[in-house]
């Protein structure tokens, strides 16, 4: 059973200025998608953080842990290593992608 608007404007803390249409959420979906395509421009494509954890790294360069580990050993990718946790700098990763794509 449907509640017509008179009906749920009747309701005591509901207004009918406070009521969302389609049109309010499509105008919300078109600034939302407008502020995100702002800030993504604004970062040129790069991670908005400097340093990044090993799955970020494997994700971000689609590789296994042991092939990140085998780049950490070798001394391809520099590393810090803070409390158990090793972290890359965003950088050092381009560089590398630069590195191999020559």
């Amino acid at each position: 059973m449907s509640k017509t608007t008179n009906e749920i404007a009747a309701r005591p803390g509901i207004f009918r200025d406070q009521l969302l249409t389609v049109g309010d959420l499509e105008n919300f979906k078109s600034t939302l998608l407008e502020e995100i395509k702002a800030l993504l421009q604004q970062s040129n494509g790069q991670p908005a953080k400097q340093w990044l954890k090993s799955i970020e790294v494997r994700k971000l360069l689609g590789i296994s842990p042991g092939t990140l580990q085998n780049l950490r050993v070798n001394g391809s990718l520099p590393f810090t290593k803070i409390g158990g946790i090793v972290f890359y700098r965003y950088d050092d990763i381009s560089k590398l992608l630069n590195q191999s794509g020559k």
